[in-house]
């Protein structure tokens, strides 16, 4: 097949009006700005699980897991014998404290513990995190469209308007319970669509002899422990999933305000289980796409249409989707593509709006909002968050790397500066609001220059990897000694 045909065409805006239409839907169904953004907290433990998952998944997880297979083989998995270790951190050790509270953004907890200026320092981490994660996963899904349509790429600034508006349109209207409504269906569209690629490439090749049982000759050199400048090892891929995780999930809006709309500690903890569950099977899957689309193209280079596996192998799985599969189910793949960026735009959407309404414009007005206005400031909000949204993805193409590094590059920098303030303030009563800011300010430091090493200091690049457990390493020492040397005690922890 030659591209895309026009039903798949079809299958895909009858899913973006699918959207649409439940948004619409919930928004006749709210009572209060409450339900707008933590679901009245009486929200079902598996639909928020579901909804954790696929918001910090997006396209950029869709089309890179299968790329970096292709290109460097197997050894990402092992991030998943880390997801154990994940829950345990944060079920049983994290959620119990953060759900004492109840509130509506998670940056409410800081000024409690350490003081209004950490807030906002939170708040404003949070808000350049989502704002380049949704730019960037925008933008890479966008350019993943152009090379199934086979368009030139000064179309990118219409598809990327024309995806974005659709998950603009609902989150802004439909609020958290439409968002994780969308995002249950969103999952089983990215996980089916995984699923069908790999089928097909079965019944084509006969059988599952696309299955590796030696290393591929394509693959790099991927060792147990080696140097921070060596790309990918496997210690290096523990590290940073333990560390990218718990941060993610002690910290981020999207993630604390998804437990506090499950009611209590117990119910959050069963739908960071969820979560768990969740992204081992999807990961899996995704690494069975990575595998079969390897042995299909080898099989035979023609498939490729001028491409190569070394230098793109990121565009292999979309080159697949749209030349390579049966009519109809195409449409149903991309709409599993899509599905994976609008779950985290419409998450991030209603998060950021959270974040805004309640530790900016709220807590500094004098007269409390009304009911009434509240939520309609909060839907404006919403929508003009996510135009500036749109507006900044066109910027992305001048970051380097293929989609996982550009990732961690980005939105990357700001992870763990930003779990730091939680760690220091919630977990250390020593911590004084200066030594955490203090703390902050010195991770996010250590994270540019170690993503940016080479250009920086000439010296050979570190990997990727090492950004998140490296910076978070040097906030946690830097928040600690700074606490110790200028004394005193927050009167948080002094009452």
């Amino acid at each position: 097949m030659d591209g895309l045909h026009w039903i798949d065409g079809v299958v895909v805006a009858i899913y973006a009006c699918g959207m649409l239409a439940l948004g619409v839907y919930y928004s006749y169904r709210q009572k209060n700005s409450d339900e707008y953004f933590v679901g009245d907290r009486a929200m079902n433990p598996f639909l928020i699980g579901v909804s954790i998952f696929v918001t910090v998944f997006s396209t950029i997880s869709f089309l890179s897991t299968p790329g970096e297979v292709i290109n460097h083989g197997p050894i990402v998995l092992t991030g998943s014998l880390t997801i154990p270790i994940v829950y345990y951190i944060v079920g049983y050790l994290m959620v119990p404290v953060y759900m004492r509270y109840k509130v509506t953004s998670a940056y409410e907890l800081l000024e409690t513990r350490l003081g209004v200026k950490a807030r906002l320092l939170g708040a404003s981490l949070f808000l350049l995190l989502r704002l380049t994660w949704m730019a960037t996963l925008i933008y890479f899904a966008c350019v993943a469209m152009l090379t199934m349509l086979g368009w030139d790429e000064k179309w990118l600034p219409l598809v990327t308007f024309a995806a974005g508006s659709i998950a603009i349109g609902y989150s802004s209207v439909g609020g958290l319970r439409a968002v994780v409504i969308t995002d249950l269906i969103q999952f089983l569209l990215l996980f089916g669509g995984a699923a069908l690629a790999v089928a097909t490439v079965t019944y084509r090749q006969g059988g599952f002899d696309w299955f590796p049982t030696t290393w591929n000759p394509s693959w790099d050199t991927q060792p147990i422990i080696g140097s921070p400048t060596v790309r990918v090892t496997v210690f290096g891929t523990l590290a940073h999933g333990i560390v990218w995780w718990v941060c993610t999930a002690g910290s981020d809006q999207t993630a604390i305000q998804r437990f506090m709309a499950t009611g209590d500690a117990r119910a959050a903890r069963r739908a960071f289980l969820f979560n768990s569950i969740a992204g081992l099977g999807v990961s899996a899957v995704l690494a069975f796409v990575g595998f079969s689309m390897l042995a299909y193209f080898q099989a035979d280079s023609d498939r490729l249409l001028g491409l190569t596996i070394a230098d793109d192998a990121d565009k292999l799985f979309p080159l697949f989707i749209s030349h390579h599969l049966p009519i109809g189910l195409s449409g149903l793949v991309v709409s599993g593509m899509f599905a994976a960026a609008m779950s985290s735009i419409d998450s991030g959407i209603n998060s950021i709006t959270a974040v805004v309404m309640t530790d900016f414009v709220e807590r500094f007005r004098r007269d409390k909002l009304s009911e009434k206005t509240r939520a309609r400031s909060s839907k404006l909000m919403a929508l003009s968050i996510g135009m500036l949204v749109v507006v900044a993805s066109s910027f992305m193409q001048y970051v380097p790397g293929n989609f996982l590094e550009i990732s961690s590059r980005t939105q990357g920098l700001f992870v763990t500066p930003l779990f730091a303030l939680f760690l220091l303030g919630l977990f250390d009563k020593r911590t004084t609001e200066f030594g955490a800011i203090s703390g902050a300010v010195v991770g996010l430091e250590a994270a540019i220059a170690i993503a940016y090493w080479e250009p920086l200091t000439g010296f050979p690049e570190i990997s990727f990897q090492w950004i998140l457990p490296g910076s978070l390493m040097a906030a946690v020492i830097a928040g600690s000694l700074i606490s110790l040397a200028t004394g005193g005690l927050n009167k948080f922890h002094q009452s």
